[in-house]
């Protein structure tokens, strides 16, 4: 298997400071969040958005990560499959890991935690997600900051998904901001802003990019 990616260089015409990469949800596509990126106003960025690997089992243009319908199915292929593309960024974009964020929305934002957190990413993002089972071999580890954002009617991945994820990663000792929305399961240009601001912070802490 390997990863179909679309990819939108810098709209500033200049090197990329950084990439953010940005995983679909569970049925969507990889253009769902690729049509959003202007509205997070980052020129200086590239933006890489990778199709799941599997097809989706009801919709003919949709992709899964896995299917949770039938035990998580194919969990464990997307991890290795995002682990490895992720890892040879650098050798394709010249972007170091440590100027990249690793973003999603839903299923992509369980992907975003379950890989990113092993990774040394600027930091990663999680829309309207939850949290898979975090090993006893991620204690006493460094992890990337975090943030999570979601709705508080969100009738997909309920808001105690999000807390739950928020008390576990704290508990790790991961840095985690968490924010709550009144929406649903959707990504909001509130969401988009906290999310831009989020990319600001930690980018400006990370080390520079070296030309």
């Amino acid at each position: 298997m390997s990863l179909q990616v679309i990819t939108v260089p810098p709209k500033s015409g200049k090197p990329p400071v950084g990439a953010i990469v940005s995983l679909h949800g569970w049925g969507a596509n990889a253009q769902d969040l690729a049509s959003v990126t202007p509205l997070l106003n980052l020129p200086d960025y590239e933006f890489l958005f990778p199709n799941a690997p599997f097809p989706h089992p009801h919709t003919s243009e949709g992709k899964a990560w896995y299917d949770f319908q039938k035990n998580s199915s194919g969990l464990a292929e997307s991890r290795q499959l995002l682990t490895d593309w992720l890892t040879s960024l650098e050798s394709r974009t010249g972007i170091p890991l440590d100027r990249t964020i690793l973003s999603g929305f839903s299923q992509g934002g369980a992907m975003t935690l379950d890989v990113g957190l092993n990774l040394p990413l600027a930091g990663l993002v999680c829309l309207s997600g939850y949290l898979h089972t975090v090993s006893e071999e991620a204690t006493n580890r460094s992890f990337p900051p975090v943030l999570i954002v979601h709705g508080r009617q969100d009738s997909i991945v309920p808001l105690n998904a999000a807390m739950k994820a928020r008390d576990t990663l704290s508990s790790l000792g991961v840095a985690v901001q968490y924010q709550e929305f009144d929406m649903g399961h959707e990504v909001t240009p509130a969401v988009l802003n906290v999310m831009r601001s989020f990319v600001l912070q930690v980018m400006s802490s990370a080390s520079p990019k070296v030309p």
